[in-house]
């Protein structure tokens, strides 16, 4: 197969195709009929004289070398979608750069509220397309479908380049009228109260799996699914919460709350951002690391 005679954006219908096991589920992401997504898969079975998907019942699955190739594609898409996207000559002033990034509403609030307000005065024609954190982060970011991960270090994606952007403690919240709350507070009274944890997308938080080790000492009365939710529902309650200090301090004065030290052994958070191997060139998203990484040393 001569590769000047190769469609490029094959690999595309491949990338997703493979992903998908499904034509339907396909043409929806590829933004194609389902007819177009059909006669691409014909057309990458004729390239690469393999059947790619086969029917088995009322599923699809991969032939072993579109297995064995699936990793290799992605990695070529992610490094095309670079040498289109990358710019020698970039100017934060006049780019338009549109950036995929995925970070809890906790590292919106604390890093990414304060670099669009650095965006506003030097680079206005730059965007953010952010998303939440799901079990499927690392294989986005391996895919070349985000720019930028943000999470914490145990999360990460193994084999892509990573920078700390800051270590992060974590401190009890809760009500400013809540008893335990006017002293220092108690390993006792720290498990006597009801607590509010956070899991996202079914997954547990990093903290929640550092207090998984003290087990059912911990009662927790409301699982709340993102970080800026938790401290909404202590107020007027006996509830304590586990938050990271620097969004604790940002809400507590809102809401009437008061912040105590743990009186357990918990670790500190790293809390990283990562990017493509085949990203490490671009001096787009190398200006934007650096404008994070200002952003994280004083916060």
């Amino acid at each position: 197969m001569r590769l000047d005679n190769f469609d490029l954006n094959l690999l595309i219908a491949f990338d997703i195709l493979v992903e998908e096991r499904s034509v339907t589920r396909a043409a929806r992401r590829l933004n194609l009929t389902q007819s177009a997504t059909s006669a691409a898969l014909k057309r990458l079975r004729e390239a690469m004289q393999d059947e790619i998907l086969v029917q088995h019942g009322k599923k699809m699955i991969p032939t072993p070398h579109a297995l064995r190739l699936a990793p290799q594609v992605a990695d070529a898409i992610a490094q095309l979608r670079s040498l289109i996207s990358a710019s020698s000559a970039f100017d934060p002033r006049t780019s338009t750069r549109r950036f995929q990034i995925e970070a809890s509403d906790y590292i919106t609030t604390v890093l990414l509220v304060p670099l669009l307000a650095v965006l506003a005065r030097e680079a206005p024609g730059i965007r953010l397309d952010l998303t939440l954190p799901t079990a499927g982060s690392s294989e986005r970011l391996g895919n070349g479908d985000l720019d930028l991960l943000l999470t914490p270090e145990d999360f990460m994606a193994p084999d892509h380049p990573r920078e700390l952007l800051f270590e992060e403690r974590h401190v009890v919240v809760g009500w400013s009228g809540n008893p335990v709350m006017q002293d220092a507070l108690t390993e006792q009274d720290f498990f006597a109260c009801g607590h509010v944890a956070v899991r996202i997308s079914g997954r547990d938080t990093f903290i929640e799996s550092a207090l998984r080790t003290y087990g059912e000492r911990r009662r927790i009365e409301v699982t709340a699914p993102s970080f800026i939710q938790a401290p909404w529902l202590l107020p007027g309650t006996q509830r304590l919460a586990l938050m990271h200090e620097r969004l604790a301090k940002l809400v507590a004065p809102r809401l009437s709350l008061a912040i105590a030290a743990p009186p357990v052994d918990l670790p500190v958070m790293r809390e990283m951002v990562q990017y493509h191997t085949a990203r490490t060139n671009d001096a787009a998203l190398q200006w934007l690391r650096k404008k994070l990484q200002a952003i994280a040393s004083k916060s």
